[in-house]
């Protein structure tokens, strides 16, 4: 008898490998909006175990598993037509960081992901972290106009 192994299957094992660790992004990348699939157009989704030395130092991070995600291009409102040559926007996902956040909170692990990556992609359209910061609590409180 064969196992058949889904992606709901696979957000409630441990650890997670790389392979399906991807497998649940793209789940994630699937459920948002369509609005969302036509902005990204270009964008790359890469799953890695951590970020690497030059990362964490750059950003001033003092722990391998301080960073579950990083946005790492130019986003949508900086970019101009007459530049040519541009690496694609890039979406890194964090495997060993995002696994011990998801074994410290209540949320599944298909749910750290899909806001992980949802939080990447406010970087591609041009968001800070202040302002997705601010959308959340105006979500969260209920605030009209908001998408809850």
């Amino acid at each position: 008898m064969a196992i058949k192994i889904t992606v709901a299957s696979i957000a409630q094992m441990v650890a997670p490998s790389l392979d399906e660790m991807a497998l649940i992004a793209e789940e994630a990348f699937r459920s948002l909006p369509d609005e969302f699939h036509a902005l990204c157009g270009d964008l790359v989704i890469r799953i890695e175990d951590f970020p690497d030395e030059d990362v964490l130092d750059e950003l001033g991070c003092d722990s391998d598993y301080d960073l579950l995600g990083l946005f790492t291009g130019t986003g949508l409102p900086h970019r101009t037509p007459s530049v040519s040559g541009l690496m694609p926007n890039m979406v890194f996902l964090y495997r060993r960081p995002i696994i011990d956040y998801w074994a410290e909170h209540e949320e599944t692990l298909g749910a750290v992901v899909t806001h992980v990556l949802v939080h990447e992609i406010g970087h591609h359209f041009g968001l800070s972290d202040d302002d997705m910061a601010r959308i959340e609590m105006a979500a969260d409180a209920g605030e009209p106009g908001t998408m809850q």
